[in-house]
């Protein structure tokens, strides 16, 4: 496989049990399979370490802004995206197979933002709640009360229309 930022060819290297495609006297960039990544991500996964060095030549040209092709599918531009809530490190994932590109010096940086997957999360349900908590709450609150004014006007038709209530076998459901 080509490196996706600077064309070098990619070197596979076995870490623990996985084996990522590494850019190796290149830009010194990682691709990681689909839910690799996930292994080496936290400080505790010692198998990362290995991966924090890798040899870099200093004369390797990388646009950090440009879009980048996947390198394990033909003609798939990758996404860009932030790694976490805290927004600091901008990672390219492929749409089509999973896999996620980092260049060099990403691995630690995601590395060093959260000690543990849980604290990761926390820190997601925390943003996604001080984002959206408000909006959503109100959408809650609107269906529960239009959910009751459909239960009484159901309740009301049990009274008009009393043979054809027929408990649990109206396709809106028994009220």
């Amino acid at each position: 496989m080509k490196c996706p930022a600077c064309s070098n060819q990619l070197e596979a290297m076995k870490v623990g049990n996985i084996t990522v495609d590494v850019c190796q006297n290149g830009c010194g960039g990682l691709w990681f399979d689909n839910y690799e990544l996930k292994q080496v991500d936290e400080k505790h996964e010692a198998i990362g370490e290995k991966l924090l060095h890798i040899p870099r030549n200093p004369d390797a040209k990388v646009d950090l802004k440009q879009r980048r092709a996947c390198p394990k599918c033909d003609n798939v531009l990758m996404m860009k995206h932030f790694m976490s809530v805290k927004r600091d490190v901008e990672v390219d994932e492929c749409g089509n197979c999973g896999g996620f590109w980092l260049d060099a010096g990403e691995l630690g940086l995601i590395r060093d933002q959260f000690n543990t997957e849980a604290d990761r999360e926390k820190a997601a349900v925390s943003y996604f709640d001080e984002t959206f908590g408000d909006d959503l709450q109100k959408m809650i609150d609107e269906s529960e009360e239009k959910a009751e004014r459909a239960h009484k006007i159901a309740k009301i038709f049990r009274f008009i229309c009393p043979s054809y209530y027929i408990p649990g076998k109206q396709k809106w459901g028994a009220f």
